[in-house]
């Protein structure tokens, strides 16, 4: 890959994506807050609706958790515990499971949002557009698994962690860490930070409203006066 394009994409690109997540987030929010929703469809039909989402959100909660703690756990810290390899074998496998499960959970829910008539009916184009993208990162994902298998020494699992650490702590030259690693591994970051990208035009914000303090709330009890 040319090293200017490497340079915009992967040292460049991810300060604009997160960027316009943020700021376009704070601007929906303040100018169409009545739009920060996931608009479900069960009740228009609820078959598939319970194992696609289940799956869907389980794995790629997992998932995320997963890329977050892999890739800006630094080297020292987790050689504590165990050798780059190691790490590597780990995540490909919990990857390939949880990868999996968001799969099959994302091709139930893109099935029926496809193929059901009423629910087709009031998809809007970013709905469809959003699944499509996560859809493809998924692959992309899972193909980055046998890509990794050719690197058993954990070297590419290394290079990406440095990018991503060199991103988050504003350093200088991370693009020159993914330079000579695979394209499905390129892809698979740039299609990633394509989502952050468009975060904000989509269903997806509704993960910054997900009802969490329902769970950690304690319990109370409803009491009418009579008369």
């Amino acid at each position: 890959m040319n090293a200017y394009l490497n340079e915009f994409l992967f040292g460049i690109y991810p300060y604009i994506a997160v960027l316009v997540m943020i700021l376009g987030c704070i601007f929906r929010y303040d100018q169409n807050p009545y739009s920060w929703k996931a608009d479900s469809s069960q009740l228009l039909r609820s078959r598939g609706m319970r194992w696609g989402s289940n799956l869907f959100h389980v794995g790629i909660i997992l998932l995320f958790v997963g890329h977050l703690v892999g890739l800006l756990t630094p080297e020292s810290v987790y050689h504590l515990l165990m050798t780059a390899a190691a790490k590597q074998k780990m995540a490909m496998i919990a990857g390939g499971i949880f990868g999996s499960m968001c799969f099959v959970g994302l091709t139930i829910l893109l099935y029926r949002r496809l193929t059901d008539p009423r629910i087709r009916a009031t998809s809007k184009f970013a709905d469809i557009l959003i699944l499509v993208v996560l859809y493809l990162q998924l692959i992309l994902g899972l193909g980055t698994i046998p890509a990794s298998a050719q690197h058993p020494d954990g070297s590419s699992m290394i290079a990406l962690a440095n990018w991503a650490q060199h991103i988050v702590t504003f350093q200088g030259g991370a693009a020159d860490f993914v330079m000579k690693e695979a394209l499905i591994f390129k892809a698979h970051i740039f299609l990633g930070l394509t989502i952050f990208l468009i975060f904000p035009f989509t269903r997806l914000v509704h993960v910054f409203s997900a009802p969490i303090k329902y769970i950690l709330r304690p319990g109370y009890q409803i009491v009418r006066k009579r008369g």
